[in-house]
C-alpha cells in the first residue's frame, strides 16, 4: 500500500508551511507516489506564477517529481473515476474534480491519500485519508 500524497501538501511543503521533507523521512518503510493529476496541478501554479517566482516553484516541482513515482491514470482509473464520480453526484455531495480524480487512483489502487483537504476526502466512500503532522 502506498501513499498517494495530494498537492496541497507539496504546495505546503513549497511555501515553507509544513515540513515535507522530515515528514516523508519519519514514515519509515512508507511508498509514496503523487498521481498524474497532480503534476497538472503543479505544472499549473508554474504557469500562473510571477516571473521572480516560477524559476523557484519550477525547480521544487522538478525536483518532487524526480524523486516520486508518478501514477498515471489509466482505463481501470476511468471506471472507479466513473464510479465515485455518478455516487457522490446521485448524493448531492460532490468534490472538485481534481481531487475526484486523485480519489480514484487511490482507490483504483488500493493507496492512502495524504493531504490537508480531509473534509473533501472523506465524502469518499471506502477512501483512506491521512492529514500529514
Amino acid at each position: 500500500m502506498a501513499i498517494i500524497i495530494d498537492t496541497d501538501v507539496i504546495i505546503k511543503g513549497e511555501k515553507g508551511g509544513f515540513d515535507l521533507v522530515g515528514w516523508l523521512a519519519a514514515q519509515t518503510g512508507q511508498e509514496f507516489e503523487i498521481a498524474a493529476i497532480t503534476i497538472a496541478e503543479l505544472w499549473h501554479g508554474i504557469e500562473r506564477a510571477t516571473a521572480s517566482h516560477r524559476a523557484k516553484r519550477e525547480r521544487y516541482a522538478r525536483a518532487i517529481v524526480e524523486r516520486l513515482p508518478v501514477v498515471p491514470y489509466t482505463e481501470a482509473t476511468a471506471l472507479v473515476h466513473a464510479q465515485i464520480w455518478a455516487g457522490l453526484e446521485s448524493s448531492g455531495k460532490m468534490i472538485g474534480a481534481h481531487d475526484l480524480i486523485l480519489a480514484s487512483t487511490a482507490l483504483e489502487r488500493d493507496s492512502v491519500v495524504a493531504t490537508f483537504n480531509k473534509r473533501h476526502f472523506v465524502l469518499v466512500p471506502g477512501l483512506r485519508v491521512i492529514e500529514p503532522k
